[in-house]
């Protein structure tokens, strides 16, 4: 239930300046470096607002929100806008108002969240769900409207990072995936990477060399280069049979009696999105350029067409040696600071590899 600031000391080492108790368990928070304002998403669904010192050694109590009737899962402060944007357990996305304390509104989601974006210049906020789905919503004063949802993920959204200057939004899911889509474009293009073994549990984006930092439960530190033409994952095609050898699938009981030919699993090609059986498709690759990083099933005929330059990786992958539950990236030091079911944060240097 505690709240604590570290400072770096002259010694090198990080102690805490501010030891705070809170009265409930915490679950989130958000800090404007600007303001030295602190937003704590808390169990009870209480939002506590700070204001810390110049010298980072007090912080003092605002005001509290009643934002939600369960834990505050993502908490956003708007300087712009002085708004507080949350999401919570409860299925609901709230407003409020930092200069009153006000609500101003809310809006429920089909299941609890776990991802919240905000774009400054069109006022849409972006609200990832458990369920898989993403909700635009654009928001006035004192109301809000849907703009549109989208759902990709087999999993819960579980992290979401925008980016304003090329208007593409990254969504990561417990089913170890992230998408890029193209938002600003409206092509509704959908490209998929696939770099984790877990679920994926931050997102953070370096605008000014478009690299894409991605942290998993599985420890991993993917950095992406997204300063690459990627290309679209094809849709997984239906057949009876292989649609390579024509060999039935073992649904297809007529075609089965007719050839006298046991039925074969079904497979897909992810290069041509083909149904092709296990024979037809014995050999692995990895497509970076379609956002797998590793080996995954292709037919043979793609395996042959697929060139060394396009194996080569778009991605590099570092071991955080923890599983990771919560990141923050400075863009301006190339700092990341990761921290860990084992209790343990870690700062990093990633200028080495984002640049």
């Amino acid at each position: 239930r505690t709240v604590r600031v570290w400072l770096k000391r002259d010694s090198g080492q990080y102690w805490p300046s501010i030891y705070h108790a809170m009265p409930s368990p915490c679950s989130c928070m958000s800090f404007n470096p600007e303001t030295r304002r602190l937003s704590i998403g808390l169990d009870n669904g209480t939002i506590s607002e700070f204001i810390l010192s110049e010298d980072y050694n007090k912080m003092t109590l605002v005001k509290n929100y009643q934002a939600h009737q369960s834990r505050v899962m993502m908490v956003l402060f708007v300087l712009e806008m002085e708004w507080v944007l949350s999401t919570g357990q409860d299925k609901h996305f709230t407003w409020h108002c930092s200069e009153s304390g006000q609500r101003l509104g809310g809006y429920r989601t089909s299941a609890g969240a776990c991802g919240l974006q905000f774009d400054v210049e069109t006022r849409h906020v972006f609200v990832g769900d458990h369920s898989g789905q993403v909700t635009i919503l654009k928001l006035e004063q004192e109301s809000c409207s849907l703009v549109t949802t989208f759902k990709g993920h087999t999993g819960g959204v579980t992290a979401l990072c925008w980016d304003p200057v090329q208007r593409v939004l990254f969504s990561g899911s417990s089913d170890h995936s992230i998408i890029m889509w193209d938002i600003g474009g409206r092509k509704g293009t959908a490209i998929e990477l696939q770099g984790h073994n877990d679920k994926v549990q931050s997102l953070s984006y370096a605008h000014h060399t478009r690299q894409l930092i991605s942290c998993g439960a599985d420890g991993g530190i993917v950095v992406w280069n997204m300063d690459v033409e990627r290309q679209e994952t094809p849709e997984w095609l239906d057949s009876d049979s292989c649609q390579k050898c024509d060999q039935p699938f073992f649904w297809n009981f007529k075609q089965m009696w007719d050839s006298k030919k046991i039925g074969l699993r079904q497979h897909h090609c992810r290069k041509c999105g083909k149904a092709v059986c296990g024979k037809c498709s014995s050999k692995r690759s990895s497509i970076p350029l379609m956002g797998f990083e590793f080996e995954v099933r292709v037919c043979d005929s793609c395996h042959e067409s697929i060139t060394d330059e396009e194996r080569a990786p778009t991605a590099t992958f570092h071991d955080s040696k923890h599983n990771i539950v919560h990141v923050h990236f400075d863009a301006t030091r190339g700092w990341l600071l990761t921290s860990g079911t084992d209790k343990v944060i870690k700062l990093w240097d990633m200028t080495p590899v984002v640049s």
